[in-house]
């Protein structure tokens, strides 16, 4: 008999690969671990809507025990895997061992602790039980510092300022979103957060966190009643590391999403790997990321040689703006603007031969989103538009698909 399919991580990933499995009538057994005793359920809200809801939230579910019947899914939840031993093919958790054919590791990312004095007091948002802690401790009126400007801390800032705390925003970094986001759109993210009575304190370094203080370089001390870290997060690549797997900013992958060892792929935040359209290894920490590479590593995982080629896309909201960026935008170093409404802004990012590689956009609502699919439709074709008319907000983008 066959041992079938084993995936560690009950996240998006995970959950994806389950259903893809299935939906490639792969009828064979499958197990799915996680760490947590909950369900797999939905993690970009937990810096946002599990914390400013008015009423006590729930995880927004992916999967309920319905859904796990009906596709002949073993969850072993609330279970930690201890190893993989690659030599006989099984899994070591703390209750068992599981056998595998073929094995996906989708263990995500961990949020990086505040090193240095004090850091133990900083705060973290890793699950649901983390949102609801900072959901009960965001009260008005309280002093809430966090540290870290970029996705994750500012989405908190966000959420905490929404609950009516008095918030102080550090970056020690000489501007907010630093990492691949251009400076013209990280400015509007800095104004919508002052205007929302943040209080930003950027280009300045942490010399010591107390319990109820945070001491800045410059002399500057902010009292907190809570404070938390949002410098990011690290891919979880321990289990990997100890199994012996390539690791390369995350588990290394091929383009086919198989690490060093063929019968073991990886998907999702935890994995980098190469993108035969960039050329480049890749790391990827987006829903929608997760659930494409599932997708391909569950194609894969069943004898396929798929390549993962679709182009990235991240989005977050801030406030009523919504920022979106798709493709690699770093490796363009020509950029053209175009302001298609009042208050939004596109970024085109295309290379030294005129060819789209990446758009960054911010605007309020969904005004931008339209404009970022048709961009990202663009690389997908390896389309190079004339940068006047990407310039020319009365020239409709889907009129450059033909290239």
């Amino acid at each position: 008999m066959s041992a079938g399919m084993v995936i560690i991580g009950a996240g998006m990933a995970g959950h994806r690969a389950v259903i893809q499995l299935r939906a490639a009538d792969y009828a064979g057994p499958i197990t799915l671990i996680g760490e947590e005793a909950l369900l797999p359920y939905d993690r970009p809200p937990l810096s946002k809507a599990a914390i400013t809801s008015e009423d006590a939230p729930t995880p927004v579910w992916l999967m309920d025990e319905g859904i796990a019947k009906s596709l002949n899914l073993t969850l072993q939840l609330g279970e930690q895997v201890k190893r993989i031993d690659r030599s006989n093919k099984t899994v070591i958790t703390t209750k068992g061992e599981v056998a595998y054919d073929k094995l996906l590791l989708a263990t995500g990312a961990k949020p990086r602790k505040l090193n240095g004095p004090g850091g133990e007091h900083a705060l973290l948002l890793r699950d649901f039980g983390d949102a609801e802690n900072l959901r009960e401790k965001f009260q008005p009126g309280r002093k809430v510092v966090i540290i870290g400007g970029g996705f994750i801390g500012l989405e908190l800032a966000s959420s905490a300022a929404k609950r009516g705390c008095n918030v102080a925003l550090v970056e020690a970094q000489s501007r907010i979103l630093m990492r691949g986001v251009p400076a013209s759109i990280a400015e509007r993210v800095h104004a919508a957060h002052v205007a929302a009575g943040v209080e930003m304190y950027v280009g300045v370094g942490i010399t010591a966190v107390h319990r109820n203080t945070v001491h800045l370089a410059d002399g500057t001390v902010l009292p907190a009643d809570v404070i938390v870290a949002g410098i990011g997060a690290s891919p979880a690549t321990q289990l990997a590391e100890e199994a012996g797997l390539s690791i390369e900013n995350g588990i290394a992958c091929d383009a086919q999403l198989r690490t060093s060892d063929p019968d073991i792929l990886a998907a999702g935040d935890c994995c980098s790997f190469i993108h035969e359209t960039y050329g480049r290894r890749i790391r990827l920490e987006a829903w929608r990321n997760a659930q494409e590479q599932a997708a391909t590593a569950a194609a894969n995982m069943l004898g396929g040689s798929k390549p993962q080629t679709s182009i990235p896309w991240f989005w977050s909201d801030q406030y009523d703006l919504s920022l979106q960026i798709a493709g690699q935008p770093d490796m363009g170093p020509d950029i053209v603007t175009r302001e298609p409404s009042p208050g939004a802004l596109l970024l085109f990012h295309l290379t030294s031969e005129g060819r789209l590689i990446g758009a960054s956009g911010i605007g309020p609502g969904n005004s931008i989103a339209r404009d970022i699919k048709l961009a990202e439709m663009m690389m997908q074709k390896n389309i190079s538009p004339p940068a006047a008319q990407l310039a020319d907000a009365a020239v409709p983008l889907k009129t450059l698909l033909k290239g």
